[in-house]
């Protein structure tokens, strides 16, 4: 990914004799704090391309909880097949915890930590029925997008500035994101209703324009979406703004990590919307020995797609900046 020391290798096999003086290089000397970076960094987990497929086709298929807490889930316990914590195994499925059974660690919404079991370490009770299909098979893919979740990631874009447009391209273009240096147009993002319960806007200039090819299918479009906002949300076009702290800035990695962590994230998001899309193709090649991984940030794949996927559920909160 750059010329800075590898994340997932020894800090004291580093060959490098110059300083990395690009955006990417200075984010990666402040690896020690990312603590997932700095685990993997450490533990060398996911350092090759067995490790990452698996922990892919894991994420890709727990869908129950976002793409971070998934991997943390994995990281723990790699076998596990629905995860809950205890109430709702109690309340829903009428089962309890089995003593001595090892809780499970990942991060709660709004709120510091919560702890899950597998159901591997839950037992039944008199009142207990069969569990359903999504406990028996979580892992079970499929379905089309719903047209609503590409709606929404094209409103939930306008808050960082980020406009959607068609255009006419020939067939093998899907399309990209340009950032824009003139600041002057702007579109309006609903932040909310007031007292009387009518919208009230906000106005966020235009900073970066995707552009979609019109003749391609919504699916199609989804994906390319989602491709090019993990370029900028991986940090891959820098910030707006030197106050901006909303992503990092990685300007300077090497472009082949670049569409690494890009197709990684648009076919994390895609397939656990139910569809395909042409990073499978990419990951496929790229994936289909047992080799070293390129030099990329799984702090950074795991938190963009975990971002570009809560912004298909619904309408996002206006960023305070």
């Amino acid at each position: 990914m750059r010329d800075s020391p590898n994340l997932f290798s020894d800090d004291s096999a580093d060959t490098v004799s110059t300083v990395d003086s690009t955006p990417a290089g200075e984010w990666d000397r402040e690896v020690a704090k990312r603590s997932l970076d700095e685990l993997f960094h450490l533990t060398h987990q996911y350092e090759n391309t067995v490790e990452f497929r698996e922990l892919v086709k894991f994420v890709i298929r727990f869908r129950a909880y976002s793409p971070f807490n998934s991997m943390l889930v994995h990281v723990q316990m790699p076998g596990a097949k629905f995860v809950a914590p205890p109430h709702r195994w109690r309340r829903d499925f009428k089962r309890r915890i089995k003593p001595g059974a090892r809780p499970l660690v990942i991060l709660r919404p709004n709120g510091p930590v919560m702890f899950v079991f597998d159901v591997s370490d839950t037992e039944s009770m008199e009142t207990s029925k069969p569990l359903p299909p999504e406990i028996e098979n979580p892992f079970q893919v499929g379905g089309r997008l719903n047209p609503r979740d590409f709606e929404w990631l094209i409103e939930n874009s306008k808050r960082d500035g980020i406009r959607v447009t068609e255009s006419d391209h020939g067939s093998q273009s899907a399309g990209l994101i340009r950032i824009r240096d003139d600041l002057s147009e702007s579109q309006l993002f609903k932040s909310g209703v007031n007292k009387s319960r009518q919208p009230v806007f906000v106005e966020i200039p235009v900073a970066y324009d995707i552009v979609l090819n019109r003749k391609h299918s919504r699916e199609s479009k989804f994906a390319t979406i989602v491709h090019e906002l993990a370029h900028l949300y991986c940090g891959h076009l820098g910030r707006p703004t030197a106050k901006h702290r909303a992503w990092p800035d990685r300007r300077g990695c090497k472009r082949a990590v670049q569409e690494f962590e890009a197709e990684s994230v648009a076919y994390l998001v895609c397939q656990r919307s139910g569809i395909n899309n042409p990073s499978e193709r990419y990951l496929r090649h790229h994936l289909g020995g047992d080799e070293k991984l390129p030099s990329i940030s799984l702090d950074c794949v795991l938190k963009s797609s975990g971002l570009i996927e809560s912004m298909t559920k619904g309408r996002l909160k206006p960023r305070k900046e």
